[in-house]
């Protein structure tokens, strides 16, 4: 049994269910832990959080993690009462089967179990087959379309039956560490901020951002309304440090290793040296990871917001991404919390990272 401590404002944004579009519980959690250190605290039309500290202040810095998640959403019942579904985000349909789900509803949560026919029902060819998002349903123990609809209503969402447990250590697994760590660092960066905000010349903004999972959609309208000058996005990465990850294609990160500071066309050249300056000053692990593109995070859309924004990026390595047990180590969650108070903390008025 792990005897490491996890932090409250992190457990409960991981115990959040949090589907885009529906991020009601997680941004409850950002509310409670988050609002009381700010200076200035708002919500917006796409569900965004923003937290702003030192509102004065110059340069202005956006820090970005998404609190949305993957989840499935209602679409038809038939008449005995089985419920179909899409997916919200980016699911492997061959894990998807034999899982206990929780769906939300106006009337509170409904448990159900996704189904599909069983091996034994099979012939050999069925046996090869990824089933298709309409072979599979969800299972709430009804008997008819009459009574489904009682308890459920199209357009509900579902989330893995997955909770928080500690493997070892401080490695735990969620079903959505991505990103609810992410949400945690840019909140948990304000909330340390603002007990040194002395040091701080910079105008910091921490945004919990909505719908990054299906189009970094909240992150397009943050930006917007920040303005910011500089900005720091938090995801999670590939750790491919395990079997059947050739790093020849993946490159080469691991659990434990420190966050992995982003480099390519997505990243300001000034931002990523900043970074690992205050990795090296902290004396803290850190790897470095290239991406020759747009990176699939909320860097993308920060990046080329109003005028441009000098923008990095920093993840939190994570095995078994999008899949209903994701491992983290937390100790790497923690560490990018230190580097973004030091990268906060070293930046002075008029720094604008312009190259």
């Amino acid at each position: 049994m792990s005897s490491y401590q996890v932090p409250p404002f992190l457990a409960e944004l991981l115990h959040a269910r949090s589907p885009s579009g529906y991020e009601f519980e997680a941004q409850a959690v950002f509310d409670r832990h988050v609002k009381p250190a700010a200076d200035l605290y708002a919500k917006d039309a796409m569900g965004n959080r923003l937290a702003t500290l030192n509102p004065s202040g110059d340069p202005v810095l956006m820090l970005a993690g998404h609190m949305d998640e993957l989840g499935l959403i209602i679409t038809f019942i038939n008449k005995d009462g089985f419920i179909y579904f899409d997916t919200i985000g980016g699911h492997d349909l061959s894990i998807i089967s034999g899982r206990r789900v929780i769906i939300q509803t106006e009337h509170g949560p409904v448990k159900g179990v996704t189904g599909k026919r069983a091996i034994h029902l099979m012939d050999e060819e069925d046996r090869k087959k990824v089933p298709k998002k309409h072979e599979i349903w969800i299972d709430i123990g009804a008997s008819s379309k009459t009574e489904a609809i009682e308890r459920v209503g199209i357009g509900d969402v579902a989330t893995y039956d997955h909770e928080l447990e500690m493997i070892h250590g401080s490695i735990g697994t969620a079903r959505a560490f991505d990103n609810k760590v992410g949400a945690y660092v840019v909140g948990e960066t304000l909330i340390r901020l603002a007990k040194e905000r002395k040091k701080l010349a910079a105008k910091v903004v921490s945004v919990a951002t909505a719908q990054e999972e299906i189009g970094v959609r909240g992150a397009t309208t943050a930006v917007y309304t920040v303005d910011p000058h500089i900005a720091l996005a938090v995801d999670v990465g590939h750790a491919t440090d395990h079997p059947d990850c050739d790093n020849r294609k993946f490159g080469e990160t691991k659990l434990g290793g420190g966050p992995i500071i982003c480099r390519g066309a997505n990243i300001n050249h000034k931002v990523f040296e900043r970074l690992v300056k205050a990795a090296k000053k902290l004396k803290i692990p850190y790897q470095i990871e290239a991406d020759p593109r747009p990176t699939g995070t909320d860097a993308r859309a920060v990046q080329i917001g109003r005028g441009g924004v000098a923008t990095g990026l920093v993840s939190i390595p994570l095995r078994y991404m999008h899949t209903p047990s994701e491992v983290v180590d937390l100790q790497d969650v923690e560490r990018c919390v230190q580097l973004f108070v030091e990268f906060a903390k070293g930046l002075e008025k008029g720094d604008y990272a312009h190259w």
